[in-house]
């Protein structure tokens, strides 16, 4: 666990000192009728705020998502893009109930994933994997997810799978099929609406989703 602290602040303090150019701070929140993440749901009906600062190819993140259901989930997140479509970051999940300072082995609070990904043209893929084991995270730690999307004009496809806390007996399974598009509504000249919708299966679980989402 010491080792992996480490790691993480070394990761961080390298991303940090990378090239600065333009800055800019994002603020926004989405309104989910169902929170579903890597064909598991984790709620329903959810407003999921973030907030990004981004400094040339560097982004440092904080997202959440807040569930009528009483579901909840806070992440941080750092991540940098290099010009030729690789990108590299680091996720600390967070679920409150636990003792945010709790970064103990077994029981700990945060699980913490190295996340990698490559985008040419319309084609993207990514690849996960969890570093730690953590009790408040739900993780074992070695867990994996991989996902390949590729965008059409008018909508998305995307396949994921893993293993660990993606799938109920931890084996490595296709977890994650589906379908995504985007659409701005005009409410007058000056706004629009932007509306998502995402059709969703989880072949090991064999649950269907249907998910609409409005940004603000």
């Amino acid at each position: 666990m010491k080792k992996m602290k480490i790691w993480a602040i070394a990761m961080i303090a390298v991303l940090t000192t990378m090239g600065v150019k333009a800055q800019s701070l994002e603020v926004g929140a989405d309104v989910v009728s169902s929170y579903v993440w890597r064909g598991t749901q984790f709620s329903g009906l959810s407003v999921q705020p973030g907030v990004t600062f981004s400094s040339g190819g560097f982004s440092l993140g904080a997202w959440g998502s807040a569930g009528l259901d009483g579901f909840m989930e806070m992440d941080l997140s750092t991540s940098y893009a290099f010009d030729f479509g690789l990108s590299i970051g680091l996720t600390d999940y967070y679920f409150p109930g636990t003792n945010y300072f709790d970064l103990s082995k077994l029981t700990g609070a945060h699980g913490f994933e190295l996340n990698l990904g490559y985008g040419i043209k319309d084609l993207s893929l990514s690849a996960n994997y969890m570093l730690n084991e953590a009790g408040g995270a739900a993780t074992a730690g070695g867990d994996m997810y991989f996902e390949l999307g590729y965008a059409f004009k008018s909508f998305s496809i995307f396949a994921g799978a893993g293993n660990g806390w993606h799938t109920p007996d931890g084996s490595f399974s296709l977890v994650n099929v589906g379908l995504s598009t985007s659409k701005d509504i005009k409410i007058t000249d000056s706004f629009t609406l932007p509306l998502s919708g995402s059709v969703i299966l989880n072949p090991k679980t064999q649950q269907f989703f249907i998910v609409a989402g409005i940004t603000l």
